[in-house]
């Protein structure tokens, strides 16, 4: 065996150990290093699959963008999905396709400002290409939707499949539907397109079967140290998780509309309220009053005939008239003519 071959499995080996291990510590510091290492392995692969590093072994090229990197994407957005399930991996796939746009174009970027400057081109920083980058980055979403879909579909009881094979047959399968859609979208028409999906095709099986003693490790691991029962969730959960964001955004939208008007209403109901108790004057303790002439003592001490006192303290107004006991009493000749 090489050693170019040797070191390709020592990286390769590393990076998975890198990336289950981030996984693993969810429980302590969340999903956030997580995502972040997902964003740099990315970024990683991006820039050495397009400088072309590739290493041969018995006839067979391994592209190492692929080989190590790509296999480390694919096992870190299964273990999420599977542990985590659909809503961390929607984010985990964001993260790989955001990344994947980014990097291209921060390089493009950093060519033309290299080549604008009139400084000497920038060798350690590989060209993009716009064809092989935007196949990559479809071929990557489409990867890892189909992941969630496959692990589900095998894992229906009626198959009764055993976790080594449907972990290895879902691995697979997604080696090469990758293989399918970006080779054909960025290499289909040239004269070297079937070699380069022969080859490919071969190599992604190797790389199969050298990375899924890796995952079942992780999945029997995780799953003896949590307790927790492999979910079965329907088939298009990933998809349907997807669909749903929209509904559940529009939801919360109408929510905030709904708590604004309700806010804007206590808010009028108060003003209402304020203006009420600013225009009403209430009377209220103990008020001294004369036993016999009934006169008020204010605040300051003065007496005062008790309607005056009232009308400074209320909203009340006086209009004078006489009861009969006072008639009597003051127009006794006047009573019964009055009375009447």
């Amino acid at each position: 065996m090489s050693k170019d071959v040797i070191i390709l499995i020592i990286e390769a080996m590393s990076v998975y150990f890198i990336v289950l291990w981030t996984h693993s510590l969810r429980a302590k510091v969340g999903l956030g290093p997580f995502y972040a290492l997902l964003g740099g392995v990315t970024a990683i692969m991006s820039w050495v699959t397009d400088a072309g590093v590739q290493v041969q072994f018995a006839g067979i090229t391994f592209m190492v963008g692929s080989t190590v990197f790509y296999t480390s994407l694919l096992l870190g957005v299964f273990v999420v999905y599977v542990f985590d399930g659909p809503r961390a991996t929607r984010i985990a796939i964001l993260t790989v396709a955001g990344v994947s746009v980014m990097t291209p174009l921060i390089a493009t970027a950093l060519h033309f400002q290299i080549r604008i400057s009139g400084y000497a081109p920038l060798g350690h920083v590989p060209v993009p290409s716009l064809r092989i980058n935007t196949a990559s980055v479809i071929a990557t979403i489409l990867d890892l939707i189909f992941l969630a879909m496959a692990w589900e579909y095998l894992g229906k009881p009626v198959l009764r499949m055993q976790l080594w094979l449907r972990s290895f047959l879902t691995l697979l399968g997604v080696m090469w539907l990758d293989v399918l859609l970006f080779a054909t979208g960025a290499f289909l028409g040239t004269p070297h397109y079937s070699s380069i999906m022969q080859g490919t095709l071969v190599s992604r099986l190797v790389i199969s079967l050298f990375a899924s003693p890796a995952l079942y490790f992780y999945l029997n691991w995780q799953n003896r140290k949590t307790g927790m029962a492999f979910e079965n969730r329907p088939v298009l959960s990933i998809l349907k998780e997807l669909s749903e964001i929209q509904v559940e955004l529009n939801l919360a939208q109408k929510e905030i509309e709904r708590r604004k008007t309700v806010e804007r209403e206590k808010e009028a109901l108060i003003q209402d309220l304020q203006q009420a108790l600013s225009e009403i004057k209430v009377l209220r303790g103990f008020l001294p009053i004369c036993a016999k002439c009934k006169r008020v003592r204010d605040d300051a001490g003065y007496w005062l005939q008790i309607e005056h006192y009232i009308q400074e303290h209320s909203e009340a107004v006086f209009s004078h008239g006489i009861c009969p006991e006072c008639v009597e009493a003051l127009y006794p000749e006047l009573a019964a003519e009055i009375m009447k």
